[in-house]
């Protein structure tokens, strides 16, 4: 009875998370975009955020309630499931085509990263100089999105690449195929905007909540470690929405046509804003989750033996021939969910011990 009702609580999570994470992000780049903000802006920051909004909200209640190891998790196992997962899949599914220079720089700061955690959590804690490295990072992330936004927005020096025999066009990467437009708001959408932001926050919360307690519940049942959970049903479960997109399988035509009404990024955008969550999980959900738990936030062994070596294996794949042959190959795909299986069967078979 206790497993069902673990069950269920799990799946309540996972629904409330994905709708909450939605509404929030339509609804707040609408507001965004009423303040004046301009597109580049909005879709450089506050739409690439949204994407990681899921990570974001259990990493923070998790490192407030000092479950340290599924809010470390959420963020290391979340990115290394958008670039194992979502953005293989894309690249093995989908005709992918992005801006070589601006794919190139995200590569970096994202191996960046990485080398940051290595260097910074030998001690089994981030350190404080680890913690501000990474959200200079993250300024240095945010300031690259927006004017990677505003020369795709004004069609500046592209330099498209994309999976495929043939070199893309300058057309494929066109502003209208990788922006999005807003409708002239009023009054009375300001306000459903504002209660829609509030509203998707409070769902997106309640989901969370709901998560992190089936999952504890659930490392208690089985006597596992927490990190076991944050890397499987966690992290796959917030990237399932995203995979609906990638294998054009709505779950149904009611969470279509929701989604389709809620997106805050074009389809072609998709393994881009997969980077970038990746990204941001590591750049901002870790150094938020240090403030919230107010010490030098715990990374245990776990984190450092499996998905720190899982991301720079994976970011070398996807910046070797991007940076080198100019363009983009279908088995950097079949590499990523080749190390993606390794690493989930690794999680799965040998989880190391004080995660």
């Amino acid at each position: 009875m206790i497993l069902l009702l673990t069950s269920i609580l799990y799946v309540l999570g996972l629904i409330l998370t994905a709708v909450g994470s939605r509404l929030t992000g339509r609804c707040a780049t609408w507001c965004c975009a009423l303040c004046g903000f301009p597109m580049w802006v909005v879709s450089g920051t506050v739409a690439a955020l949204c994407v990681a909004l899921p990570q974001l909200v259990l990493a923070f209640l998790a490192s407030g309630l000092s479950l340290t190891g599924l809010a470390v998790g959420a963020a290391l196992a979340g990115a290394v499931t958008d670039l194992g997962l979502v953005l293989a899949l894309c690249l093995l599914r989908r005709s992918v085509t992005v801006d070589r220079g601006e794919f190139c720089r995200k590569c970096g700061i994202l191996l960046a990263a990485c080398l940051v955690l290595a260097l910074f959590v030998r001690d089994g804690a981030l350190s404080h100089t680890g913690a501000g490295l990474l959200m200079a990072l993250f300024v240095l992330f945010a300031l690259e999105s927006i004017v990677s936004q505003h020369r795709l927005l004004y069609d500046e020096d592209l330099d498209p690449i994309g999976v495929g025999p043939d070199r893309p066009s300058r057309r494929a990467a066109a502003p209208e195929a990788r922006t999005m437009a807003f409708p002239v708001m009023n009054l009375r959408n300001s306000v459903k905007n504002l209660a829609g932001v509030v509203g998707g926050l409070a769902l997106l919360g309640a989901g969370a909540w709901a998560l992190l307690a089936s999952a504890t519940a659930l490392a208690n049942l089985t006597g596992t470690i927490q990190a076991l959970w944050a890397a499987t049903l966690i992290s796959f479960g917030f990237s399932l929405p995203l995979l609906a997109e990638v294998l054009h399988h709505p779950f149904g035509s009611v969470w279509k046509k929701f989604a389709v009404r809620c997106r805050i990024h074009p389809p072609a955008a998709l393994p881009m804003q997969m980077l970038n969550s990746a990204i941001l999980s590591l750049t901002f959900v870790l150094p938020l989750c240090s403030l919230t738990y107010r010490a030098r936030l715990p990374v245990g062994a776990q984190f450092r033996v499996y998905d720190v070596p899982a991301c720079v294996l994976m970011g070398l794949c996807l910046l070797g021939p991007a940076l080198l042959k100019k363009r983009l190959y279908r088995w950097q795909g079949a590499f990523c969910l080749a190390v993606y299986l390794v690493y989930l069967a690794a999680v799965l078979r040998a989880p190391v011990a004080g995660a």
